[in-house]
């Protein structure tokens, strides 16, 4: 089922990696009838509208801080898609005030705007490092959670419901290890830099984060947090991977940063449910009423959804195959592993 067909959707954080890449598949494969881009970064936008040249497309120049710019952005919109973070790990902790007021403030003024302006369904993108979260950029993407799974108190008599999709580290992306490790073997250092030989993570392709919201989109009936089954890998492995005998330095690890990540813990596998396709931790709130009843199974009361005791993954073949699918990017700044 097709849910953006001859709609209007805003994204925000829309010049970013996962924003560009649903605005390409949108366009190609789901005709929605406009997609408003909301960013606060005039080039990124300029390189945008210029790379995709689609007269479907809308950018608005704004900030998630800014409530009133927001509404006005918002206004007539069908569906939104809450993308815009602080993501890098040290740049939020470094600067955590700042972090506070775009991943939670903004947050609530996305969530917000959405019923002030009666938007039928808004999903907002959430992250590993939310559950039991170890550094500040996962505390602020578990309030955020909070606060758009929460808002759904606050519809009242309007039609709008917002949920969450909650994934692992994303290949390629331009917060992920991989344009350092691949920067690393280009530049003639000779050496790859890992934090710790132990340290295993979740992996997601753009495609499948991009196709996953689609999907959720049209499973949601408001207050869920949807969690896809994904696989794990070693980054030892993807450091083979990529550049196969290069010389391994350990730094150790950083604030914040965690040997293993999860994406479901015990005390939530009380009220979450096995899809087949994904994993969904419902609500525990009195107005939790979900549109398909007999549908999914409750996980053990025992179930941890975690990177290092995760049933798939992915070997040093399949990173191969996975990231000769993945364009070459620089990144500027050492992108964090956890």
């Amino acid at each position: 089922m097709n849910h953006f067909e001859g709609r209007t959707i805003l994204l925000t954080g829309g010049t970013g990696s996962f924003g560009q890449h649903f605005t390409r598949t949108a366009l190609a494969s789901w005709d929605p009838a406009a997609i408003r881009i909301f960013s606060r970064d005039e080039l990124k936008q300029t390189d945008m509208e210029r790379k995709f040249d689609d007269p479907r497309l809308r950018f608005f120049i704004g900030d998630v801080r800014d409530r009133d710019r927001l509404r006005r952005a918002i206004e007539g919109a069908d569906v939104v898609i809450h993308a815009a973070a602080l993501k890098h790990v040290p740049v939020c902790e470094y600067n955590p005030f700042e972090a506070i007021k775009t991943n939670i403030l903004g947050t609530q003024n996305v969530a917000e705007a959405c019923l002030d302006a009666g938007v039928p369904r808004a999903l907002a993108l959430s992250t590993d490092k939310a559950v039991s979260p170890a550094n500040l950029y996962g505390a602020t993407k578990l309030c955020a959670e909070k606060l758009f799974v929460q808002a759904n108190v606050y519809a009242g008599k309007h039609a709008t419901r917002l949920s969450c999709v909650r994934y692992g580290n994303v290949v390629g992306s331009r917060g992920s290890v991989v344009p350092l490790f691949r920067d690393q073997s280009g530049s003639g250092a000779g050496e790859l830099t890992v934090t710790d030989e132990r340290m295993t993570r979740f992996w997601i392709t753009l495609d499948q984060a991009v196709q996953f919201v689609a999907d959720c989109f049209v499973a949601m009936s408001g207050g869920e947090v949807f969690v896809p089954k994904i696989p794990s890998t070693r980054v030892l492995d993807l450091a083979e991977a990529i550049a196969p005998g290069l010389p391994i330095r350990y730094t150790g690890i950083r604030p914040g940063e965690k040997l293993h990540e999860s994406l479901i813990t015990s005390e939530e596998a009380r009220h979450t449910v096995d899809k087949g396709w994904c994993y969904v931790v419902e609500p525990e709130h009195a107005f939790w009423t979900p549109l398909d009843t007999g549908d999914g199974t409750p996980v053990a009361e025992d179930f941890v959804y975690s990177s290092d005791r995760n049933t798939k993954w992915l070997d040093i073949a399949e990173l191969r195959e996975l990231l000769a699918t993945v364009p070459h990017t620089t990144t500027a700044v050492p992108a964090p592993v956890g």
